[in-house]
């Protein structure tokens, strides 16, 4: 599915497709920005775009909700030598995949993207977050669980990620995303595994079956999604009773939509998100994607985003600037994954690993779920 906003060129020198700005440099006027959809894609709308296109009304921006399969369309589209993405929103372990594998384009942080108002430089800004050369941070997410707090047949409340496995207790059909990453980690917690020592289980022939073993018991039960939204409407429908999401489709779900759905936060994986640049693009869609990229990362723009979903904006600078939800009113910081009070017990996605692992562990998944 794709939507669009277009405003007409109001008095901007234009021609084939190209403006001229201020500074003579050349950029397009149109660009394709692909995303998840969804809450999370309205709130870059809002926050990002909205504001870009009021302030450069030459400029019409088109979103596709691609995101998910980004790494295998942007090879295919690498093979036919047709680029037709400008921007791309992926998770941090696909930024690495695609930065390996030349796809994705490698930028100085600090000369593209704003420093902070006391002058920070970017590049310290972002931190950490930085995990790879071609990857620019925007939020910080989790993925989490979400339960009907009116299920029929229950004794007692969800409290770990493990009642995702006690179905004598929490009987009913489940969701879960329809990939390995998450699930597998979860896996192996509720089987015994300790959590510093996932990953090196997981390195292992034997790791893998244990892990896939314990999806088993889950395997019928289980409705598996493959778009963000997905979990939030079966729930909404009563169509499961559990299941796994983005922490801020749930936080729409609950507070937007006023469902009777809690968020369950024991062992959320956190994990990032951000912007890449694919690989080959011309110099006019180049220089237009850098000017929006260095609107829509600054420090007040990732602290907007906030008013629009519950995910931490990747900036410290932003940090101190998330304020109310922007219709609701309700102070965001306490909807947070990384508040104190919902980071308890959090578990911490490893980036470079997926992204050496991910092809083979893909492969391995579907294939059982197939059987």
């Amino acid at each position: 599915m794709k939507t669009k906003t277009i405003l007409m060129s109001t008095g901007i020198a234009c021609a084939a497709g190209v403006v001229f700005a201020a500074g003579h440099e050349q950029m397009a006027d149109e660009m394709t920005v692909v995303s998840w959809g969804g809450a999370y894609q309205a709130s870059q709308d809002n926050a990002y775009v909205k504001p870009y296109v009021e302030n450069n009304p030459d400029v019409s921006v088109t979103w596709d909700e691609s995101s998910a399969e980004a790494v295998a369309k942007l090879r295919a589209m690498n093979e036919a030598g047709n680029i037709t993405w400008d921007l791309v929103d992926v998770v941090a372990s696909d930024a690495i995949r695609l930065c390996d594998e030349g796809l994705a384009m490698e930028v100085d942080h600090d000369e593209l993207l704003a420093a902070a108002p006391d002058g920070t430089p970017a590049s310290e800004d972002f931190g950490d977050l930085i995990v790879s050369d071609c990857f620019i941070p925007q939020i910080v997410y989790s993925t989490t669980v979400g339960y009907r707090t009116d299920a029929e047949g229950w004794n007692g409340t969800p409290e770990t990620i493990c009642a995702l496995w006690d179905q004598e207790n929490f009987p009913g059909q489940r969701s879960l995303e329809k990939r390995p990453i998450g699930n597998l980690e979860w896996a192996l917690l509720c089987d015994g595994v300790a959590k510093e020592d996932i990953y090196d289980v997981l390195e292992t022939e034997e790791g893998q079956d244990q892990a896939f073993a314990k999806l088993d018991e889950l395997k019928d039960n289980t409705v598996w999604w493959t778009a963000g939204a997905d979990t939030p409407q079966l729930l909404a429908d009563g169509e499961v009773v559990m299941g796994s999401t983005y922490n801020g489709r749930l936080f729409s779900l609950i507070a937007e939509q006023d469902q009777p759905v809690e968020m369950l936060w024991d062992a959320q994986v956190f994990d990032l998100d951000g912007w890449i640049i694919p690989a080959g693009l011309s110099d006019e869609k180049l220089a237009r994607v850098k000017d929006f990229l260095t609107f829509a990362t600054d420090t007040q723009r990732l602290a907007d985003q906030s008013k629009y979903i519950s995910y931490g904006p990747a900036r410290a600078s932003s940090a101190p600037l998330v304020d109310k939800h922007a219709e609701l009113g309700i102070d965001m910081a306490p909807h947070m994954p990384t508040d104190p009070a919902n980071a308890t017990n959090t578990f911490l996605y490893n980036y470079e690993w997926w992204a050496d692992y991910r092809d083979d562990l893909d492969a391995k998944f579907q294939s059982w779920l197939a059987q």
